[in-house]
């Protein structure tokens, strides 16, 4: 069983910063990749950014420039520092991580609340 916890969530003001952290736990090794999606009120749920054990990283178009993720494979661990905050980055922020061992696994985080003030 693995489990993803979130932390790092609030409120900020427009232009301010914030810090998403997200460790998994249970009996896995490693991942192939890590990332956070996010989903607003009424949207679907949305790629952010992912990095993959290899350090390789993807954007949305909408965060590039102002969001920098990072991760620790071997700890198990993703972060997203979130700068240049706009009230449409409020929303849940997901965590999700992946590995390929015949098939696709995927596991999800139960997500952390972000709110940006205008």
């Amino acid at each position: 069983q693995v489990q993803l916890v979130e932390s790092g969530g609030g409120l900020v003001q427009a232009g301010g910063s914030l810090r998403l952290s997200c460790a998994a736990s249970g009996s896995i090794f490693s991942f192939n990749g890590m990332g956070w999606y996010r989903q607003a009120p009424g949207k679907q749920r949305e790629l952010v950014a992912t990095i993959t054990s290899g350090g390789s990283t993807n954007y949305a178009d909408s965060v590039k420039g102002r969001f920098t993720i990072s991760g620790d494979n071997a700890k198990k661990t993703v972060y997203i520092q979130m700068s240049s905050l706009k009230p449409e980055d409020t929303g849940v922020y997901y965590c999700t991580s992946y590995r390929v061992a015949g098939k696709l696994y995927t596991y999800w985080g139960q997500g952390t609340q972000v709110t940006v003030s205008s």
